[in-house]
């Protein structure tokens, strides 16, 4: 690597202000300060420093985000061996997996870092860092079957609207991830929901099998919008079921938390707090007498919650956003605490959309300033009492 530092060094004149490609600096210091970590060091003001910076943390979310994508790829070609009724091997499964999904993790860097590159250009500024999530997370929370031009616009859409004209990374109030899948949502609701979107559309590798135009395959929050309640398989947990790439295993979700939370970047109260959030709600919801031909959900044992859609993934990382989230301490149980419930309470209330994780961390991005606020006014008030009191 030291080849590579020397001929960095070599060509950053280029890049400096009266070189020859300084119209392109923040490019290269965007390139630079994803190899190396940088060591220049603020001159003025009272700082704290760390040996990681955000481009650091931003890789460590990537690396826990890599096993839910890795499975993710295998299940796309599990359903689709499924669906078609052939006999596929692992590899095969996983290769058609693989080939389904790069296309639009590609597609999600070039639109977002393409976009955050040509703003950096015209606004002068370094090249932010926040993407390197973001681009990987915006395809795992959508299904196989999106459209890359549509994958393109929500992309273009989060970067913009939902974070650039904030400021951008470390400036923007809601999730781009969840803006993305929201933009998707409400825009082209046709391939976000219904029994045909999970299921790439050809078959694996011309293996022949059933034609897929013929087949469908409902997740089973989407059975809940039929008012039917999926019987529990232990498929829920390893995510061998239609649902979003990234979302459907827990036991991959798993091993990204406990990535997060080794290395200290996700932040424990919070995501512990969502998930007693959803326990409470859940239990309420099934011990106050609701009908459950109404609402179906109530039906569910209150931990299915947690084996299905989004849950799981949204309080792992998308809940636990350092960006989007409370900064308190004691705001950060508040603010998951209201993911947990509000997920639970759209899923239960409204039959039509069982899938309530998006809306409720979209929700608790915008009162997490508000939590964060009173959180800090009564700290200041409590201190004022007690210098009040000790003067008296």
């Amino acid at each position: 690597m030291k080849f590579l530092r020397n001929y960095l060094n070599k060509i950053k004149p280029h890049f400096e202000k009266e070189g020859k490609l300084h119209a392109f600096r923040s490019v290269f210091d965007g390139f630079e300060t994803f190899l190396y970590v940088p060591n220049t060091t603020s001159r003025t003001g009272v700082n704290i420093h760390d040996a990681i910076d955000s481009k650091r943390i931003m890789s460590f979310v990537v690396i826990a985000l890599i096993p839910a994508m890795l499975f993710g790829m295998f299940n796309v070609g599990y359903q689709n061996a499924v669906a078609a009724n052939i006999d596929a091997t692992f590899w095969e499964m996983f290769a058609f997996g693989f080939l389904a999904v790069l296309p639009k993790i590609v597609v999600s860097y070039a639109v977002g870092l393409g976009i955050e590159f040509a703003w950096a250009q015209w606004k002068g500024e370094e090249i932010q860092e926040g993407y390197l999530v973001t681009g990987i997370l915006i395809p795992l929370i959508v299904p196989v079957g999106c459209p890359l031009w549509m994958l393109a616009l929500a992309c273009a859409f989060s970067v913009i609207f939902c974070k650039e004209i904030f400021g951008g990374t470390g400036m923007n109030i809601f999730n781009p991830a969840i803006a993305a899948r929201m933009f998707l949502f409400f825009s082209y609701p046709s391939v976000m929901t219904g029994d045909k979107v999970w299921v790439a559309d050809s078959p694996i590798f011309g293996l022949g099998g059933t034609p897929l135009d013929t087949v469908s395959g409902a997740t089973p929050l989407g059975e809940l919008a039929q008012g039917k309640v999926a019987a529990f398989n232990w498929d829920m947990v390893t995510g061998l079921i239609p649902g979003s790439i990234g979302e459907t295993s827990v036991i991959a979700i798993a091993i990204g938390a406990i990535i997060l939370l080794w290395t200290g970047i996700a932040s424990w109260r919070t995501m512990f707090s969502v998930f007693v959030g959803g326990v409470l709600m859940a239990l309420l919801f099934g011990n106050i007498g609701m009908d459950a031909a109404k609402y179906p959900a109530v039906a569910m044992p209150w931990w299915h919650h947690f084996i299905l859609g989004g849950f799981a993934f949204g309080a792992v990382f998308m809940a636990t956003d350092p960006v989007t989230s409370c900064r308190t301490k004691t705001g950060q149980y508040i603010y998951g605490f209201l993911i947990g419930a509000m997920a639970i309470i759209i899923r239960v209330m409204n039959a039509g959309y069982p899938e309530g994780m998006m809306l409720a961390i979209f929700f608790g991005n915008m009162f997490a300033p508000t939590i964060d606020h009173f959180i800090v006014q009564r700290n200041i008030s409590k201190r004022l009492n007690r210098n009040k009191a000790v003067k008296e």
